[in-house]
């Protein structure tokens, strides 16, 4: 996650590319859900099911914060680019990185919603959530580098829904497959 939001946001900052931007920012994005996964995960392991109640609340609600952070920078993103016209230009390392991340986004995004499947955590399926995200955006890359800024609109309705429901909570993992 490190070196994907390194790489992309160099790349994105060389070609003025608001889709690899939106890329690496998510990495980080999904650096900090990692951060706040293993948090909670390690209140479970040291003081037990009582106190993981409240850490996996506390850890889903900032899952799903941290969601809707990247759905409002692309839609900024997105917006700003199409006011001025801005267009991108295509980046190598860009291509890359998105290349290498979206078979490894893929299979990190099925084992978390696996997991959270077997143990019912909605912040487990939030952070699945930003591997998925940053799949979709490195998929976006890779097919829309050169295209304008409603390429990386392409996944905000998902993201918003997603954030909505680890904010308020709801059921996890009713519909994912085991």
């Amino acid at each position: 996650m490190v070196v994907d939001g390194v790489v992309a946001i160099g790349a994105a900052l060389a070609a003025g590319s608001l889709t690899l931007m939106a890329f690496g920012f998510d990495s980080v994005i999904e650096l900090a859900s990692a951060v706040v996964l293993m948090w909670r995960l390690d209140v479970e392991l040291r003081l037990g099911q009582r106190f993981s109640e409240h850490a996996e609340r506390t850890a889903r609600r900032i899952g799903g914060a941290l969601l809707f952070t990247p759905a409002a920078c692309i839609v900024a993103g997105a917006g700003w680019s199409l006011w001025t016209r801005h267009a991108e230009r295509f980046s190598m390392p860009g291509l890359a990185i998105a290349v290498l991340a979206l078979p490894i986004m893929i299979l990190l995004a099925r084992r978390k919603i696996a997991i959270a499947a077997r143990i019912q955590s909605r912040a487990l399926r939030a952070d699945a959530v930003e591997s998925i995200t940053c799949g979709w955006l490195s998929f976006v890359v890779v097919t829309g580098l050169l295209a304008d800024a409603v390429t990386s609109l392409a996944i905000l309705g998902f993201v918003v829904k997603e954030a909505r429901e680890a904010w308020n909570g709801e059921a996890c993992c009713v519909h994912d497959p085991p």
